[in-house]
């Protein structure tokens, strides 16, 4: 995952400079406080100097745009005339996040003024924002004693994660699961609504992809770090880890941000070794996205949002425990491996569906923690982003060894989060991304061009 790179606009006024340019020292200090404190974030700064006029700031939109940033940051200074940088503003290629703060905490002293008055800055250049019907992001908050650096940070993942999916390459294998239509999107449609380009597998090219015993030796070496194994390393291993490099060899190759497969199409004349399930879980922790199924959109949507934030992962909701009001997460052999609560663990499956071979899989248990579930509805006009705040819970199955297990407690008792989430059209493909914020996943789906419907 590549860092989060973030144009910084510091506004100011250039009266102030002429009239009483003891101010600048203090301002500056805030500006460069506000910036470290950014970083410390984890997010990369363009810095503009501090604008004042319409060349300045002209000069500060030519920065970003020439270094392609994810998005831009406006920090007033003080207070700055709209109409110095309103014609930059407009072009600004990349999303606006208003950071609204001031350098003292407790004011109470007429000599603080001349610092803290950035708010009606921000007001002024807010309205012609607005006027012009250019969309922007605003948080509010002190700059030390609140946590509105953090809330900016998160506006600038979703961002990055919004940026990445109108470019994303997204590798097919096989057709979608026959029958499956909420999921179903075509190429055109795709490219079309959120910009994502499909890639398929042409299993006629397969033998390109050479696999060396010895590459699978050094994968298996790994193996044995990372997981517990609990089978044997016999041929069904070696040809599961063959057929796992093959695909990470074509993703390479394809420079792919994310894939699906049906694992229908995995059979001896497919020349597909096994159902490469393990290269899911492997590529998801690795920060590239994975859908099961054929599912290209929801597999776009993972290796999107795995860009800005890894507690990402791909999901499907299978049973309720009425009782406790909970709800069961699992799939077939694939999950973000990086999320697992201990160790996981590999095992091989008893494997009937086609006739290439027993595969190896990996299960274990979610960890624990605040997330958000999410999920792309298509829908009569369009997609909706559905968005809701769940808490996945220290919990593993007695009776569930063998399985990738996951159980989360919605805000919303079942009977509610249930219907709710059919109502709005929600799909049998999902996912959720640990420590992420509503306000930042709904950042997200508006800046896909999608209406955002929050449950709970």
């Amino acid at each position: 995952m590549s860092k989060v790179k973030v144009g910084f606009l510091p506004l100011y006024v250039k009266l102030y400079d002429d009239v009483c340019p003891q101010y600048r020292p203090h301002v500056e200090a805030f500006m460069n406080d506000a910036a470290a404190r950014l970083e410390a974030e984890g997010v990369e700064l363009v810095k503009a100097p501090v604008c004042r006029l319409k060349d300045e700031f002209m000069a500060a939109t030519e920065l970003f745009n020439k270094n392609d940033v994810d998005a831009v940051v406006t920090l007033h200074l003080a207070y700055s005339p709209s109409l110095e940088s309103i014609d930059a503003l407009l072009k600004i290629k990349a999303p606006l996040i208003v950071m609204d703060s001031t350098p003292t905490y407790d004011f109470t002293d007429h000599a603080q003024v001349m610092t803290n008055h950035g708010i009606h800055g921000v007001q002024d250049m807010c309205n012609l924002l607005r006027q012009n019907g250019r969309g922007y992001f605003i948080e509010a908050g002190h700059i030390s004693e609140s946590d509105v650096v953090a809330r900016v940070a998160g506006l600038c993942r979703a961002a990055k994660a919004a940026k990445t999916l109108k470019s994303c390459r997204v590798g097919a294998i096989g057709e979608p699961f026959a029958g499956m239509g909420d999921f179903r999107i075509t190429p055109e449609r795709l490219k079309e609504y959120f910009g994502a380009t499909i890639v398929d597998f042409d299993f006629s090219k397969i033998k390109d992809y050479v696999v060396t015993d010895a590459e699978i030796d050094a994968e298996i070496a790994k193996d044995k770090e990372n997981f517990v194994i609990e089978c044997e390393i016999d041929e069904d291993y070696r040809e599961s880890t063959r057929a796992n490099l093959i695909v990470k060899k074509w993703m390479d190759a394809e420079k792919l941000d994310a894939f699906t497969f049906n694992f229908l199409a995995c059979t001896k004349a497919s020349g597909m070794p096994r159902v490469p399930f393990m290269a899911a879980c492997k590529e998801m922790a690795e920060g590239r996205g994975y859908a099961g199924e054929g599912d290209v959109m929801t597999a776009a949507f993972v290796g999107a949002l795995l860009s800005a934030f890894p507690g990402t992962t791909f999901a499907e909701m299978f049973c309720p425990n009425w009782k406790e009001g909970t709800i069961f997460l699992s799939h077939m052999g694939e999950w973000n491996i990086a999320h697992a609560m201990e160790k996981p663990s590999v095992i091989k499956m008893d494997y009937n569906y086609t006739d290439c071979g027993d595969p190896v899989i990996s299960y274990g248990t979610y960890k624990a923690g605040p997330a958000i579930f999410w999920n792309v509805a298509p829908q009569q006009d369009g997609y909706d982003f559905i968005i809701a705040p769940i808490e996945m819970l220290d919990q593993k199955s007695e009776t569930m060894h063998d399985q990738v297990e996951g159980w989360f407690k919605p805000a919303l008792p079942l009977e509610q989060f249930l219907p709710a989430y059919s109502l709005a059209g929600g799909t049998h493909h999902g996912g959720f991304v640990y420590g992420a914020t509503m306000a930042e996943m709904e950042a997200f789906g508006k800046l896909c061009g999608m209406n955002v419907v929050k449950i709970g």
